[in-house]
Parts: structure tokens; C-alpha cells; sequence
């Protein structure tokens, strides 16, 4: 599998490993170029996590801040670069969960990257957004990262530490409940 197909589809493997090769190294730059690849993709990933902008640009930043004091740590592992800074994303998401001892409620933000401003598409996004956040945890973090974030078990099975057996299950289990919640129309046929 392609580690880097989903976030990185402007280039090449090997120019991407490169870039985190000179970061691990000390080079600002490189790891400003790895910054402008990740960010958008890390910040998506925290916020279908917490559900609030101003959070999930905290903890984004609190990411890369934590990957570059670690990049020396990517020496020879440079091929994983982003299943470990979706790791370090996970951690951060779980921090946040822990201190503030309950889930923050829903707040669908106008400025989720990338969203559509076609009003069916924006109201179906919207129906989307609100399944993805009534399931459990587990569930709501394997549909971000497979079908929001396009990665494949594997990836999926090192930043969150479960295995990928695991996680089909939990991926099935998220469906079915997509699946059967009422009134959302085009969501209960269309997985």
C-alpha cells in the first residue's frame, strides 16, 4: 500500500520521503513543505474527532508543533511519516477527550475544509456529519479516517493501535448504524 495516497497525491513517494528525511535532519523548510502536504488532512481528521473549529485548530497546531520537536525520531522511518503524524493527531484528539472529561456537542462549523456551498450537497453534508457524530467513538474515528481521509486498514490500523481485523468490524458495525438512522435520507440506502 501507498502510505502517503491519501494525503500526499500531488507527488511522489520518494520526493515525500526526501522532504521528511531533511526534516528529520533539521530543515525547516522541508518540514514548513510537509506542514503545507498535512495540515489540511490532520485538521479535517481533529475536527470530525472534536467537533469545534477553534479546538481542532489548537490541537492541528499542538501536532505539528510535537511532530517537530520528534522528526529526529523519523530516521529510517520515513516511509510511515504519515501514519506517525496521524498518531500524534489521535494522542492529541484523546487528550482533549480526556480534560474535558465528556464530548463537546455538535457544532457543524460553515469552514470544514473543502466543503461544498451547493445547498443539497451542504444540507446532505450536514445529514452526514450529524450520523458520523452519533456513533460510538471507535466507530466515528474508522469512518473519518477510511472514508473522509481515504485511508486503507492498514494505514488506519497504525495511528489508531487496533488491528485491522478490528477495525472492519467496527467499520460494519458504523455502516449498519448509518444505515438504519431514520431520516436521513440518501445515507440509509446509500452505504
Amino acid at each position: 500500500m501507498d502510505d502517503f495516497r491519501s494525503t500526499y497525491r500531488g507527488g511522489n513517494k520518494s520526493e515525500l520521503i526526501a522532504l521528511v528525511k531533511k526534516a528529520a535532519a533539521g530543515d525547516y523548510e522541508a518540514f514548513g513543505k510537509l506542514y503545507a502536504i498535512f495540515v489540511t488532512p490532520i485538521y479535517r481528521y481533529v475536527f470530525y474527532q472534536v467537533k469545534d473549529k477553534m479546538t481542532a485548530e489548537d490541537v492541528t497546531e499542538e501536532v505539528f508543533l510535537k511532530a517537530w520537536k520528534a522528526m529526529p525520531s523519523c530516521c529510517g522511518k520515513e516511509a510511515t511519516f504519515s501514519s506517525w503524524i496521524y498518531r500524534i493527531a489521535h494522542n492529541q484528539v484523546i487528550d482533549v477527550f480526556r480534560s474535558q472529561q465528556k464530548h463537546v456537542p455538535l457544532e457543524l462549523a460553515a469552514e470544514v475544509p473543502s466543503m461544498t456551498h451547493d445547498g443539497e450537497i451542504r444540507v446532505e453534508h450536514q445529514e452526514l456529519l450529524n450520523a458520523i457524530a452519533r456513533l460510538p467513538e471507535d466507530q466515528r474515528r474508522i469512518i473519518v479516517l477510511k472514508f473522509i481521509q481515504g485511508m486503507g486498514n492498514q494505514e488506519i490500523s497504525q495511528v489508531t493501535g487496533k488491528s485491522e481485523g478490528a477495525i472492519r468490524i467496527l467499520q460494519m458495525r458504523a455502516l449498519a448504524q448509518l444505515r438504519e438512522t431514520p431520516g436521513q435520507g440518501r445515507l440509509g440506502n446509500g452505504y
